[in-house]
């Protein structure tokens, strides 16, 4: 029998404002509320707020928790500053990505978010690797707040004046509506944007204050992974997992300075051989010709018609009016420019690679130190 899936603190505000939800990574999520375009174009424009209350929470507390950390991400965690944060990447022996995620500092403990889909494995592999005197407690009655877009600062600090103040990957607590909060500027569109943590009962007072009492947009499943698309973003499970490496991912800027002295942590080895000897396929950009969209798992072919790899993110980009993709391709046949033929619904489509992300980030100055 189907597991009755879970939902968020938000789930009954979602539904009263007419949300479409569907099955989501275990969670009933909306998927959209008034239509992707608006929702997508309002994060663009101003600003949207996103339920993100599925991913997995975590706090990490003890002495050492960084170093023990350490020994199952490739970034450096150790010089990782009280009040700054951190996309790294937990790997697997083999080089391979089980997840990526955000670990901050907050100077008495770790605050870690992970991919809603892989928390029970992520949360597991970490606890069973601290020792003695390190603990993970999972953060479930925690609800997390997306609000992302141009004026999201301006809007933030008027429930909390320090948001605005806060650099590109700061995290601090803050007080929202009298609840505690831990606040990173952070998020998943390529705009500005805050990622708000806060009590679960605290969750629909605040959204129902920044949509109805500040015209903030809310926004479904639909316009988050359009927005992630136009800036390059990679999805666990679509673009990356355990049989992908950071290096043929593009994301081998993950690795710390300092971690690249040791490799010491899961898969650096074979991290490091691909590095060295180049990837076998590299992760890319591709502009199809026309108004076709083409989907995750289509075929990619050389303009002769050689199959050199495979879209795994595809579809329409509101902000340019024409369709995008990620994939992977041979990497002699990974340079911008490169002519290609996707081939959808069994027909060739011509396209070409281009540099990501399609529609440029515009996140705040990096002014404070990573």
């Amino acid at each position: 029998m189907d597991q009755p899936l879970a939902t968020t603190p938000l789930d009954r505000w979602s539904r009263a404002l007419g949300a479409r939800m569907v099955p989501f990574a275990g969670y009933a999520m909306p998927v959209q509320y008034q239509g992707v375009l608006a929702e997508h174009r309002a994060c663009r424009e101003r600003a949207a707020l996103f339920d993100v209350s599925h991913m997995g929470q975590a706090r990490l507390a003890g002495p050492g928790g960084a170093a023990a950390l350490e020994h199952l991400v490739c970034g450096d965690i150790a010089g990782l500053k009280p009040g700054r944060q951190r996309y790294t990447l937990l790997t697997n022996e083999a080089g391979g990505i089980l997840d990526d995620l955000m670990v901050a500092n907050l100077g008495e403990a770790l605050f870690l978010v992970v991919n809603a889909a892989n928390k029970v494995a992520d949360f597991a592999h970490i606890a069973a690797a601290l020792p003695a005197g390190l603990r993970l407690e999972p953060l479930p009655g925690r609800a997390l707040i997306a609000l992302q877009g141009p004026r999201a600062a301006e809007i933030l600090a008027r429930f909390a004046a320090g948001a605005a103040t806060m650099a590109f990957l700061g995290v601090a607590r803050l007080e929202i509506q009298g609840a505690e909060a831990i606040v990173s500027r952070s998020g998943y569109t390529g705009e500005d944007g805050f990622e708000i943590s806060l009590p679960a009962e605290a969750a629909e007072p605040f959204a129902r204050a920044l949509a109805e009492d500040h015209g903030v947009t809310p926004a479904g499943l639909g316009a988050r992974d359009s927005l992630r698309l136009e800036a390059g973003l990679c999805l666990h499970g679509a673009d990356i997992d355990a049989a992908t490496d950071p290096i043929e991912a593009a994301l081998g800027w993950t690795i710390g300075k300092r971690r690249r002295m040791a490799w010491d942590f899961p898969g650096g080895e074979a991290i490091r051989a691909t590095q060295d000897a180049g990837p076998a396929r590299l992760r890319v950009g591709i502009a199809p010709e026309g108004r076709a969209p083409a989907r995750a798992g289509t075929e990619i072919r050389t303009a002769a018609g050689e199959p050199v790899g495979t879209v795994t993110s595809g579809g329409f980009s509101p902000t340019l009016d024409r369709p995008i993709a990620m994939g992977y391709v041979r990497r002699d046949h990974a340079a911008d420019g490169t002519e290609l033929a996707l081939l959808v619904r069994g027909r060739p489509l011509s396209a070409r690679i281009v540099p990501l992300p399609f529609v440029p980030h515009r996140y705040p100055s990096r002014s404070a130190a990573s």
